[in-house]
């Protein structure tokens, strides 16, 4: 496993790393969590992923309890969380970034985490209704106060992205220092098209989400939905069209003969693809099972075999159906 900068920060994280989304609460409980923390870890994963919203706030339990449990030394990891959605009713606690919130929301985490502090925190939307230097100087305070270490931004767009980090440079107050976007071979517009300004100007760094596409690009899904899916769960059968697309299901079983060729499979060389790209700081990889972290983080293997011709095929068999 290899370790990359987080954008221009000094801070290393695994270029591999897992998170939490989906399955914490839902698939999973501490046993299981911990079990699949500890595959990472051996693996040499050293970012974990979270949100107050993943679960509503089950999922930074489980995974607080399941970091004390497996009682690592705190400077050895990194632990991040993401606010917007809210998880309480109320007109300041659902779908915003006003510092009332963010204030509260940053304690709450913390108490379901058992931490002192998470070493990264992200604004999980943007918010039309606040005026983004409420949130800079927001993040800023909570950085001061010792509550995070390093914020950022996921799934904001490009000018978004832009105006905070003017700001917070122009007051010399702290800037976001990375974006988690959803990058994938059928999901790529954004990340090489429209944040590229942001490598060049800013150094943002990446902490990319969903490289197999919701488990489209492991080849599941080329027969239909199996049973025991993330397709299968009532909740997420908004994914059905994505998940079943024929061409995209074409394109995965032309990818089986390319991970043949590397030694891998195509969910590995699925993931090792996107960590391929040089602006991403770490992919975040999702499992159930500790067996299936373990075959996930074999592709840090592949990553070095791809080669401009293994990418070529690559390029040749996706880009068609690539979405966005």
């Amino acid at each position: 496993m290899d370790y990359r900068r987080l954008g221009r920060s000094g801070l290393k994280v695994s270029e591999l790393s897992f998170g939490s989304w989906v399955t914490y609460g839902n698939q999973m409980d501490t046993k299981a969590a911990r079990e699949c923390m500890a595959a990472a870890w051996d693996a040499g994963v050293n970012f974990f992923d979270n949100a107050e919203i993943y679960a509503n706030g089950k999922s930074e339990e489980i995974m607080g309890a399941a970091l004390k449990e497996l009682a690592w030394p705190r400077v050895k990891y990194v632990v991040s969380t993401k606010f917007f959605w809210g998880i309480t009713e109320g007109p300041n606690t659902k779908n915003t970034l006003n510092r009332k919130y963010l204030m509260d929301a940053i304690d709450g985490s913390l108490k379901r985490l058992q931490m002192d502090y998470v070493d990264l925190v992200y604004c999980h939307r943007p918010d039309p209704n606040t005026p983004v230097d409420e949130t800079v100087w927001a993040m800023h305070d909570m950085i001061e106060r010792g509550k995070a270490l390093y914020w950022g931004t996921s799934e904001w767009d490009a000018k978004s992205i832009r105006a905070a980090y003017e700001f917070a440079e122009k007051y010399r107050l702290r800037a976001p220092v990375m974006e988690q976007p959803e990058y994938n071979l059928l999901h790529r517009k954004r990340v090489e098209q429209e944040y590229a300004p942001l490598y060049k100007d800013f150094g943002l760094g990446l902490t990319t989400w969903s490289p197999l596409a919701s488990g489209l690009l492991t080849g599941k899904y080329r027969n239909g939905v199996p049973a025991g899916s993330r397709g299968a769960l009532e909740r997420m059968k908004f994914l059905l069209p994505q998940l079943t697309d024929k061409a995209a299901n074409e394109a995965v079983g032309k990818l089986e003969a390319v991970a043949k060729d590397l030694g891998g499979s195509v969910a590995q060389l699925a993931i090792a693809w996107c960590a391929r790209n040089s602006q991403v700081s770490t992919v975040i990889t999702g499992a159930s099972r500790p067996e299936q972290v373990t075959e996930n983080m074999k592709a840090a293997a592949l990553i070095p075999k791809l080669d401009a011709a293994a990418m070529k095929r690559i390029e040749d068999i996706t880009r068609p159906v690539s979405a966005a």
